[in-house]
């Protein structure tokens, strides 16, 4: 379909680190027809009110940006409502998308669908080659069932539903919770909160530097994507007609969690110790994804990993009596 300044986009998890950025770059690419709701207005769990407002509204493109996401110990200790919520959520979109006569459909997943142990970098060919990372396989069947889902529309019925899976996500708007976020945001909480409780010990005396723990060997590999980075993938892919169903997104370059570490202690200014607890898992070894088809497609991800730090940090700043904290 040829998308104008009109269309009518509904954007699912607007108000998300993910969906905010997404709804900023449509509306800075000159489109005036977007629509969401909050989760209080519409649950997306509820598969009668979203078919309900898929007919009133009638989206002619649907981005399903809204899921239950969280780190480790979240994922770990929520499993049921990992798999459970977001295969509600994805499943209800899709469907009603379909029945609503919806022309594209972007799903967005993320890199947890390969195999643990799949080769490096993680190609598209890889889903279901091999078993998942066990920390987190209750969310990652979720997003290998959404990414089907839309396969299997796309083979039946001929629409343009495709998916995007996107390396670890950070940025502004992002969870800085530190039972449920993700690495990156926890890191800089941490080291934040570390600089401050030092600079109120009196940071003068060496023994009252506050250090700060983290978990696992800060070994395993990592890629990261400014979420504003993906947000300019996902206008590209509404502005171009894909040939496959899947592509993976990201920067095609990882470092150690432990490097990240050190990245991030040196943009929040903290200069105590950094103690590793081996004790605590590591996750998947590396998961490096390979964006040569999105390249090929003709889209490549600009911000680098010191200027995003920099930029998600500047936001975190801004807004830390407001930022959001998941509570499950």
């Amino acid at each position: 379909m040829t998308l104008n300044p009109n269309s009518k986009i509904y954007i699912a998890g607007h108000r998300g680190m993910v969906g905010s950025a997404i709804w900023r770059a449509l509306e800075a690419n000159g489109y005036s027809n977007l629509i969401g709701k909050t989760s209080g207005e519409l649950d997306l769990r509820n598969q009668k009110a979203v078919a309900d407002y898929f007919r009133t509204e009638k989206p002619e493109v649907v981005i399903d940006a809204a899921a239950r996401v969280g780190g480790i110990l979240a994922n770990n200790t929520y499993p049921y409502q990992f798999l459970m919520e977001n295969l509600q959520i994805q499943n209800n979109l899709i469907d009603s998308s379909l029945k609503a006569d919806v022309q594209k459909f972007i799903f967005l997943g993320s890199s947890c669908i390969y195999p643990k142990l799949a080769p490096q970098p993680l190609k598209e060919e890889y889903l279901l080659t091999g078993p998942l990372e066990p920390t987190n396989e209750w969310y990652a069947v979720a997003k290998i069932t959404g990414v089907k889902a839309c396969e299997a529309i796309r083979k039946q019925f001929g629409k343009d539903y495709i998916s995007l899976m996107p390396t670890n996500l950070y940025g502004p708007f992002d969870n800085f919770d530190l039972k449920t976020s993700h690495v990156l945001p926890a890191m800089i909480r941490k080291f934040h909160d570390a600089k401050i409780k030092s600079e109120q010990l009196g940071a003068r005396v060496p023994e009252l530097v506050d250090g700060v723990e983290l978990w696992g060997s800060g070994t395993p590999m990592r890629e990261f994507l400014f979420v504003e980075d993906l947000a300019d993938a996902v206008v590209f892919a509404l502005e171009n007609e894909f040939t496959d169903n899947l592509y993976n997104v990201g920067t095609g370059v990882d470092l150690t969690i432990k490097e990240l570490a050190e990245l991030i202690q040196k943009t929040v200014g903290h200069t105590g110790e950094i103690h590793w607890d081996s004790s605590k898992p590591d996750g998947t070894p590396r998961k490096l994804m390979d964006v040569s088809k999105m390249e090929q497609a003709g889209w490549k991800a600009k911000v680098g990993l010191e200027v995003g730090i920099r930029r998600t940090y500047e936001w975190f700043l801004e807004n830390i009596e407001t930022f959001k904290e998941v509570k499950i």
